[in-house]
């Protein structure tokens, strides 16, 4: 099977998708692909995060779809060539868990996303100059 080939429905699908789910990867809502936020302790952090995923990307030429809002990043994989998920959405999560190291994840997607500047405006935190 080809690395942008979606994946069969069966066993080993459950099962790597179990793996990715014990580490926060979730399903996308509506769509055959998963999903995933982080919580990192900085804006730059997060972006150092980014620019390390984005090389990683470009050896595999998978890319993923992510946004980024000061310290949160919330990605999505799915190979849009075959319009679910592949085996290099699979080693590009891993690929991201790993570089991601200690971040803290957001496993309820149903939760909005809240990220630290929005937490010291209503917590009265650090000021800024």
């Amino acid at each position: 099977m080809s690395q942008s080939a979606r994946l069969p429905q069966g066993p080993e699908r459950e099962a790597a998708l179990g793996r990715l789910g014990a580490t926060g990867w979730r399903a996308a809502e509506g769509r055959d692909a998963i999903r995933k936020i982080w919580k990192f302790k900085s804006f730059s952090e997060a972006w150092g995060f980014m620019s390390r995923v984005a090389l990683a990307a470009e050896k595999l030429n998978h890319h993923p779809e992510w946004t980024n809002i000061y310290n949160t990043v919330d990605a999505t994989l799915i190979t849009h060539d075959c319009g679910g998920l592949s085996a290099l959405d699979l080693t590009l999560a891993l690929r991201m868990d790993r570089i991601a190291g200690e971040a803290e994840v957001q496993t309820d997607h149903g939760e909005p996303v809240t990220c630290l500047c929005e937490i010291h405006a209503r917590d009265g935190g650090p000021d800024r100059d």
